[in-house]
């Protein structure tokens, strides 16, 4: 009787294990927000796509005046949810697929090239989860915007430049 209920105890844990697992992942499928597959977009792991971004970004910042070069449009979240710091990035990023590059796509050699893996990335963001239209309204999203828009348009563009390579490695690190 005594291995009956010691294996009726083990199968009962099994089953908690797996319904446990299940509400997980269930909670994963049902979030607004989070990519449902952690696994990092090719194009954020690419070394020339982080050199092209180095390339434009420094580009850009030998045009930048002094009081320019002070101000910092991308910062950095603290929050401890990597999914959401990842999904925040991804909607800064969205903001310059459709607002900067479209703008200066002949600055720079390579920003063909970056302008289309950014779009790469953008997409598999999306595509594993990130709803990044969600983000639009967070403090950190804002506060890029607002500072953008407070500068002259030419001045805003290549101030959002010069930090494109702070944006891949903020994307590089948390997606």
């Amino acid at each position: 009787m005594k291995a009956v209920g010691t294996t009726a105890f083990v199968s009962l844990r099994h089953l908690g294990a797996g319904v446990l697992t299940l509400l997980l992942i269930g909670c994963v499928h049902q979030g607004e927000a989070g990519p449902v597959h952690p696994t990092r977009s090719s194009v954020l792991r690419n070394r020339d796509t982080f050199l092209a971004a180095k390339e434009v970004s420094l580009h850009a910042q030998r045009s930048e005046t002094e009081d320019e070069s002070n101000i910092r449009l991308n910062v950095e979240a603290n929050a401890r949810d990597h999914i959401t710091i990842c999904c925040l990035h991804a909607n800064i990023l969205d903001f310059y697929l459709n607002n900067i590059f479209n703008h200066v796509d002949n600055q720079h050699p390579k920003m063909h090239q970056l302008h289309s893996d950014l779009s790469k990335a953008s997409d598999d963001l999306q595509r594993r989860g990130c709803n990044v239209t969600h983000y639009q309204d967070h403090q950190h999203a804002v506060q890029f915007r607002n500072k953008l828009a407070m500068m002259d348009s030419g001045r805003a563009l290549n101030k959002a430049l010069s930090e494109v390579d702070i944006l891949f490695t903020y994307l590089h690190e948390t997606c």
